[in-house]
């Protein structure tokens, strides 16, 4: 072994040979010699003259290390699980890194696993759901009323009086029947009083009833205002997440946390926090009375408590992971419910229906295991519970009646104390039910809180600076790659005068649409750095920046409404006319005027009623509406025959002069009217040049060209 200073070293855990073996190896590197090690057991050394390049691949649950030699022979170096996936493509990037430059960049595992408990956080999150404090999760929900001091000030005032109003009816009783119904002189009793003493009964209980409904609609007036704000609060911090961050959770999965995991939250605050805070506020009442007239007889009243509370503790990790597992299935199956509904037409092209209802059948069928599974474990838990608070009110039985049958104690006190014991058994029976709406509340708090807690990964500088975009973009040794892969982009330099028309041309997956991504600002480059009229993109405001910015993206997509709102989705204050103009300009006036409705023509969900080529002619007139000073085509034109490319062709040559354009076409006739073309090729900017200039160096353009030369020879 060398001496020398690891420059960087990780582990992996799969033998790279056999399929199912576990081992316990790591990969060293000193800056000369990499070794390869497996149970402390030197297997391999690999010279760094010898190495071009390190590769990372995702094979089927496991990720693949390797090198490239000087000869492009491809040589195994590891295997790991996904565990170790996100760490292991970092290092392959600061070995890329060194290769080239001399230089080890700092690394960092932060943001990957819970420092607590060393689990990795899921995709997309930065915040340990096992590690979070739940007591903090019901701080923070309260938190929530912080600007309804005074509705729960009155809620609370409520609570109170409604318990102590509870503890003057059985006294009452006590009255009612030892002086009156029990009265050793019955003939002589004063039926004035006893009417009196029921209609008093009488009044307080419907005393108490309507300070309930009151209390009930104040909580409600809070609630549904906190409510609200939760959502909203929740949407808007999901819109502030990046693209990157949010595509790595399903749709599901974030409709169910804005709505059913809020409608959880205030069923909580709604209907049970406040009928547990009213019957400890009970409780303590008649427990301090109790005590303070038999000690003895509080003591037995509390004899299940401690059962009780130890049976809750041995189920309640078993039960927590059980409540987890059901949010899953349910966020799965309205995943899957989602999935299907947004694909309708392509199900029915390809005949899947039967499939597909197969599919939900199953993500319904998953979700009700778990539900059975969560009854069938409460249904033990509850009949040990109650069985323990039963044993309980038979002590006090016998108590009781020795007392009344040794004639210390009356039938009014034993009337009396009956109903003190309800109260108090009240609370006890409850506390049965406490896990499962605990665990409810714990569970789909964490996950809104999650997503609020989570940290917005492409965020505004501190003091952004609003700008008047002229146009000028400068790319500077940019480089970037997602998570789960190498780098997809490698130090580009590109720059871009204003009023240029930029192609970007190459392969599919060299980077184009990641490197309009960045310009847009949807990912924070790694390496590098944009700047737009010499300002980096990064101390511009989101807002300044993009609404500035024009989009045709490869994947159209149109709102359900109007072909009208659609258009002016762009510009809300937008007139009529300027409406009608670009929807020429685009080449959609006319098709438009041809639907039943004309402008007012619904296109039905994600543009469902309109042709490929429609839908992109209409998010085209969108952009145009925008009146961009930086306008990106992402395959603008793709779905579109001749005649329509050629008279938007036509539109974008004119519009060109007066904004930068940068656009993406596997078609390079689309390209013809480019001031320069930059061609990419596996992560780089290979050539650089307007269309004869690349024709007559016979490169990569070149055979691209050429290429779709012969396949149009060969189709027509």
């Amino acid at each position: 072994m060398s001496n020398k200073e690891l420059l960087c070293k990780f582990p992996f855990n799969l033998d790279p040979e056999i399929p199912d073996k576990r081992v316990n190896g790591s990969v060293e590197f000193d800056g000369e010699v990499l070794r390869v090690t497996i149970d402390g057991e030197e297997i391999k050394t690999v010279k760094r003259t010898d190495i071009k390049e390190f590769l990372t691949d995702n094979g089927v649950g496991c990720i693949f290390v390797s090198y490239k030699d000087k000869d492009d022979d491809v040589h195994l170096l590891c295997r790991s699980d996904i565990k170790y996936s996100k760490g292991q493509i970092k290092q392959v990037r600061r070995l890329n890194h060194y290769l080239e430059d001399g230089v080890m960049p700092p690394f960092s595992d932060k943001g990957e696993k819970c420092p607590k408990c060393g689990r990795p956080y899921r995709d997309g999150s930065h915040v340990c759901l096992h590690c979070q404090n739940k007591t903090k999760l019901l701080v923070r929900t309260f938190k929530l009323f912080s600007q309804y001091k005074l509705y729960m000030f009155v809620a609370i005032v409520l609570f109170f009086g409604v318990s102590g109003l509870c503890l003057v009816i059985p006294y009452l009783n006590r009255i009612a029947v030892d002086n009156y119904i029990k009265s050793p002189d019955p003939a002589n009793a004063d039926m004035m009083s006893y009417v009196i003493i029921i209609l008093s009964i009488l009044g307080l209980e419907i005393f108490i009833r309507t300070i309930s409904v009151i209390r009930y609609h104040v909580l409600i007036a809070a609630s549904n205002k906190m409510i609200v704000k939760l959502r909203n609060e929740l949407f808007d911090k999901i819109e502030r997440l990046s693209v990157g961050n949010i595509s790595k959770r399903n749709t599901g999965d974030l409709m169910r946390r804005v709505g059913w995991d809020t409608h959880i939250l205030q069923n909580f605050v709604i209907n049970y926090l406040p009928n547990i805070l009213e019957q400890l506020a009970v409780f303590i009442a008649v427990a301090v009375f109790m005590f303070i007239y038999d000690p003895m007889l509080f003591l037995m009243i509390l004899l299940p408590t401690p059962f009780v509370v130890l049976s809750f503790r041995l189920f309640w990790n078993s039960m927590r992971g059980l409540f987890h597992k059901r949010w899953l299935a349910g966020s799965k199956t309205n995943s899957i419910l989602h999935d299907i509904f947004s694909g309708i037409r392509v199900v029915k092209s390809f005949g899947m229906e039967h499939k597909e209802s197969m599919r939900f059948q199953g993500g319904t069928a998953e979700e009700k295991r778990m539900q059975e599974i969560t009854d069938i474990r409460w249904s033990f838990i509850m009949p040990v519970l109650r069985f323990f608070i039963g044993l309980g009110e038979f002590i006090i039985l016998f108590y009781v009646g020795n007392r009344i049958l040794g004639g210390t104690m009356t039938l009014g006190e034993m009337s009396q104390f009956s109903s003190y014991t309800a109260m108090i058994y009240g609370p006890l029976r409850m506390i049965a039910q406490i896990p499962r709406r605990w665990m409810e509340f714990s569970t789909s708090s964490a996950k809104v809180f999650e997503i609020m807690d989570e940290e917005v990964d492409v965020a505004d500088a501190e003091k952004p600076v609003d700008i008047d975009i002229k146009g000028e973009i400068d790319i500077k040794d940019v480089s970037f790659g997602y998570d789960s892969g190498n780098e997809v982009l490698h130090k580009i330099n590109i720059h871009i005068k204003p009023g240029e028309f930029i192609g970007l041309v190459g392969a599919s997956g060299v980077g184009k649409s990641t490197l309009i991504n960045l310009i847009m600002r949807m990912y924070d480059v790694e390496d590098g750095s944009i700047t737009v009229d010499g300002v980096d993109i990064r101390d511009i405001s989101q807002e300044s920046l993009r609404s500035q910015i024009g989009v045709v993206l490869q994947e159209t997509f149109l709102f359900s409404g109007t072909v009208y709102q659609n258009i002016a989705y762009a510009k809300p204050g937008a007139t009529r006319d300027e409406v009608i103009a670009v929807a020429k300009l685009a080449g959609c006036h006319d098709f438009i005027c041809r639907m039943p409705d004309g402008y007012n023509t619904r296109v039905g969900e994600r543009g469902s009623t309109l042709s490929g080529g429609e839908r992109q002619r209409v998010a085209i007139a969108r952009a145009l509406l925008h009146d961009p000073r930086i306008l990106i085509l992402d395959e603008a034109t793709a779905s579109l025959d001749t005649e329509t490319e050629k008279q938007i062709q036509d539109a974008l040559a004119k519009l060109s002069a007066q904004r930068t354009t940068i656009a993406i076409a596997h078609r390079l006739s689309t390209l013809r009217n480019a001031t320069r073309l930059v061609v990419l090729d596996k992560g780089r900017v290979a050539e650089i040049g307007t269309h004869d200039e690349l024709i007559a160096k016979e490169g990569i353009y070149y055979g691209l060209v050429m290429a779709q030369r012969e396949m149009s020879n060969m189709n027509a």
